[in-house]
């Protein structure tokens, strides 16, 4: 997981997907964490990826950098705890201004059943699966 991680944070931007009434839904994500050994992600509620990740929890993340690549599978779960929404935020300070730990629209997801797959154009994809 922390492989993972450390990966997307440096790409800086990724891209997740969703599903919304069978179509996929993409958009560039920049907020990433480990939290209580769990990969975390963050948006607001009201947000419409919010929405499509609790109707349809499967998920899949994109980054790349330096001709390499990962993809990220697994089912996003809400934490609604406090706890986890401030640790994130801790992480990423210049979004305070729009978002609080108590804050009922800050919503961090953490992903479960994940299976990673680390590819290139010049080697055989790796998978790591937490």
């Amino acid at each position: 997981m922390q492989e993972v991680y450390d990966f997307l944070k440096s790409c800086g931007t990724y891209y997740l997907a969703t599903c919304e009434n069978g179509q996929p839904r993409v958009r560039p994500f920049g907020t990433v964490d480990i939290f209580e050994d769990k990969l975390y992600i963050q948006t607001g509620l009201s947000k419409e990826v919010a929405k499509q990740m609790l109707a349809h929890p499967k998920v899949e993340i994109c980054g790349c950098q330096n001709g390499s690549w990962v993809r990220v599978a697994g089912e996003a779960v809400l934490d609604e705890r406090r706890e986890a929404k401030a640790h994130m935020l801790d992480q990423y300070p210049h979004l305070k201004n729009r978002y609080s730990a108590d804050d009922p629209n800050t919503a961090v997801f953490y992903l479960k059943n994940v299976t990673a797959t680390f590819s290139s154009f010049i080697a055989e994809p790796r998978v790591i699966c937490f």
